[in-house]
């Protein structure tokens, strides 16, 4: 365990078990989808002690604080006391948009039906753009 310092921001997600491999964390961070204090960085990226991590998982945003520095995986409970977990709790399912459901074998949607589904996700064809 590493106290002093600096550690590797895909070393210490994974080590507190954010993901499940180091090579899942560091392709994360090549993706850019973890910012430290919200900017992106790298997976040599040194992480601090109060540092802020964002990780964008799944199309949901995680935020943690980092407590300790660990580089090496450790136990779950360890693991939950090298955290802050600030992450506000998801939308009710009431208010989560609701995708359009085709019928299994209904085939490929026509011009008609994938404006209707652009016009309901609120997108915008450049054809519309230009009209």
């Amino acid at each position: 365990m590493a106290q002093e310092g600096t550690a590797r921001v895909d070393s210490w997600l994974w080590a507190v078990r954010l993901f499940k491999t180091r090579s899942a964390a560091t392709a994360a961070s090549r993706a850019g989808h973890v910012r430290i204090n919200g900017e992106r960085v790298k997976a040599a990226q040194g992480v601090r002690i109060g540092d802020e991590v964002r990780i964008r998982i799944s199309g949901f945003d995680r935020i943690v604080e980092v407590r300790r520095l660990v580089v090496k995986r450790v136990g779950a409970d360890i693991a939950a006391e090298c955290l802050i977990d600030k992450t506000p709790p998801p939308p009710p399912k009431s208010e989560m948009a609701l995708l359009p459901v085709r019928d299994r074998g209904a085939g490929r949607p026509t011009k008609r039906d994938r404006r209707e589904i652009e016009k309901l996700r609120g997108n915008r064809d450049q054809d519309e753009e230009r009209e």
